[in-house]
Parts: C-alpha cells; sequence; structure tokens
C-alpha cells in the first residue's frame, strides 16, 4: 500500500505546529513584579483608585485593631505654639502644618519691641492676639483632659467584651490646637488620634499622638472622610482657611441630613467666631434658616463646653445605647469595632 502523498498545504500545517525556537540572541527575562509591589503602576495615575481605597482601608484596619468606637474632633489653628512659660516668646509658624517660622517681619512684637517703640504695627497687633491665642492653647488641652478623663470611664467592666475606647479625641495631627488636644488627651492616659495630611513643605505630627494611630493623608478628602465618620463632637477653636473649611463642611452634612447620627457641634470662642462671621446677618439674608443657627452651640470656657459636649454625648449616644435591646452575637470583627452601621 502506498504512503499517501503529502500536498503543499498538509505540509504547511505541520510546519506550524512544530515548536518555535527562540532566536539564539534573546536574554531570559526576569519575573514581572506583583502589580501591588509595582511602585510605577501604584504612584500613576491608573494606580490613583488603589490609593484612594488604601487610605479607606487602612485607617480602617488600624481603628478596629485598636478598638476605637467613636470620637470628639478637634479643628483649630495650626500656626500659634502654647505659652509654656511667662517669659517664652510667642512664635508664629509659616503655615499650616508647617514646623517653619513665619518670616521676621510677620512674627508678634516681643515686649521689649513694644516698650522701645521698635515694633511695627502688624507686630502690635500680633502680639495681643498671640497672647489670646496661647489662651486658646491651654483651654484645648484642658478640654481634651477633661472628656479624656470622663469617656475612660465609660467602659463596661465584667462584660467580657473587649472593650471600645469612647470619644476619643481626634485631630489634625499637627502643632498649636492640634497638638494641644492631643495633648490633653495624653496628660489623661488616653488614646488620642492624629490625622495628619502630606503637605509639600515640612512638617511633622506632634508628639502627644497615640502611635498606633497616628496617621498620614494623601488625599484631603479622604481625611476629612475620616474627621466625620467617627466623629460624635465637634469642638471648633480660632483658626484660619483649614479650620473653617473643616467646620462648615461638617455643619453642611449636619444641615443636609447626611449624618446618620447627632453630632455635638461646639464653636469655641465667640468674641473671635463672631468677627470672623455674621451669623444673624445670614439669617436675616435669608442664606440660612433660623434654625441653622441651632446646629452648633458656642462656648468660652472648658467647663462650659465640657458640659455642652457631654450633655449632647449623653442623649444622643448613650441614653439611646441603654435603650436599646440586647445585640444579637457579632463577629469577632464587629467586637473590635468601630460601629460603623451607627456613624454612617
Amino acid at each position: 500500500m502506498s504512503e499517501p502523498k503529502q500536498t503543499e498545504s498538509t505540509s504547511a500545517t505541520n510546519a506550524e505546529l512544530q515548536p518555535a525556537q527562540p532566536p539564539p540572541d534573546l536574554p531570559m527575562l526576569e519575573r514581572a513584579p506583583l502589580a501591588y509591589e509595582n511602585p510605577g503602576f501604584l504612584n500613576s495615575a491608573d494606580g490613583r483608585m488603589i490609593r484612594i481605597m488604601a487610605e479607606y482601608a487602612e485607617p480602617l484596619a488600624r481603628f478596629r485593631r485598636e478598638r476605637i468606637q467613636d470620637t470628639v474632633v478637634f479643628f483649630g489653628s495650626a500656626r500659634f505654639q502654647g505659652k509654656e512659660e511667662a517669659d517664652h516668646a510667642l512664635e508664629l509658624l509659616n503655615n499650616t502644618g508647617s514646623v517653619a517660622p513665619a518670616p521676621e517681619h510677620e512674627q508678634p512684637a516681643t515686649i521689649p519691641e513694644i516698650v522701645e517703640g521698635t515694633a511695627s504695627e502688624l507686630g502690635r497687633r500680633r502680639a495681643v492676639a498671640a497672647v489670646e491665642m496661647a489662651r486658646y492653647y491651654e483651654d484645648a488641652r484642658r478640654l481634651a483632659q477633661m472628656i479624656t478623663t470622663w469617656a475612660k470611664g465609660l467602659s463596661p467592666e465584667g462584660s467580657g467584651i473587649p472593650a471600645r475606647h469612647r470619644f476619643v479625641i481626634t485631630s489634625g495631627g499637627g502643632p498649636g490646637i492640634m497638638e494641644a488636644a492631643n495633648r490633653g488627651a495624653y496628660e489623661a492616659g488616653g488614646k488620642t488620634i492624629g490625622l495628619n495630611i502630606k503637605l509639600p513643605f515640612e512638617q511633622r505630627p506632634n508628639r502627644y499622638i497615640t502611635p498606633a494611630l497616628n496617621f498620614e493623608f494623601h488625599y484631603f478628602f479622604m481625611r476629612k472622610l475620616w474627621f466625620a465618620y467617627l466623629a460624635k463632637a465637634l469642638v471648633v477653636f480660632p483658626g484660619g482657611f483649614g479650620t473653617i473649611d473643616e467646620m462648615f463642611e461638617v455643619l453642611t452634612l449636619v444641615q443636609t441630613h447626611k449624618l446618620a447620627k447627632n453630632i455635638t457641634v461646639v464653636i469655641y470662642g465667640p468674641e473671635y467666631w463672631k468677627k470672623v462671621f455674621n451669623f444673624d446677618w445670614l439669617v436675616d439674608t435669608g442664606a440660612i434658616s433660623p434654625k441653622d443657627v441651632e446646629l452648633f452651640q458656642f462656648a468660652d470656657t472648658p467647663e462650659q463646653a465640657f458640659e455642652l459636649l457631654q450633655r449632647g454625648l449623653i442623649a444622643n449616644h448613650l441614653q439611646h445605647e441603654a435603650s436599646q435591646p440586647p445585640a444579637p452575637p457579632v463577629s469577632p470583627e464587629e467586637l473590635l469595632g468601630p460601629e460603623f452601621a451607627r456613624t454612617l
């Protein structure tokens, strides 16, 4: 029996089935990096969604691990330092969160400069303001101590459930009023949170933040999310653009009922804030409703602010929680907190 004759098409098909031989001069390839270990991708525009998700997921993991249930947030100026001693010269910082001092001609005048008549008009005005701002630093420090001391006594004992930390003092993590708030909580023996932001100039977190709760964000909007997400109360001390932005962002969320919780807002220092904003004029012009001015309360002493905060936190959260039926069994992850279902 004769062999079948191969046609040209059959020969071409057989050739295609033969394994291709690489040219002898091509080098062996190294393994490609894993996508999540590829800094070129993660830092690119294409990796932006991953970076945004990381600034949600990583803080969430730490808040669960540290058993943080909810917070009291302090906003206020980052530019003024506290007056530790009577003879300590008050210094104005260059920018929000900066560690560098402002230029010499912007600094508050010293007492010798005022006495000798060499101080500028701006320097004299800022010297008076600096003393007042130093007072606010100490008031914020004292108020944070009072809240932390009270909140530490709220954890249930003997329940067998890992205690969650209530009403943890939270700041933007920088100097000034932010440092004062973290410092007061630290001095009272509580955990305290710093939500810092990466800025294009030298800056650092203050030393009083609990190390495991020291955060740094790239995206302002993700930082703001974490300010609002766990907050049950907000205290706004005198400050500039950043403080104003953060205060009105939260007030707008409350005004528009975007927070599924009642949040107590205390604006500290009415003498300062009523010079910055004429709230009555906003009502008179119809820009806001008369009831909108009831979204916040003014306080001028740590004791007055603490009374307002304590009353709001008890009425809106502690009494409500006590009146709820026993919760069903929860998973170990839920036991670690936070209670996001109640703070969305």
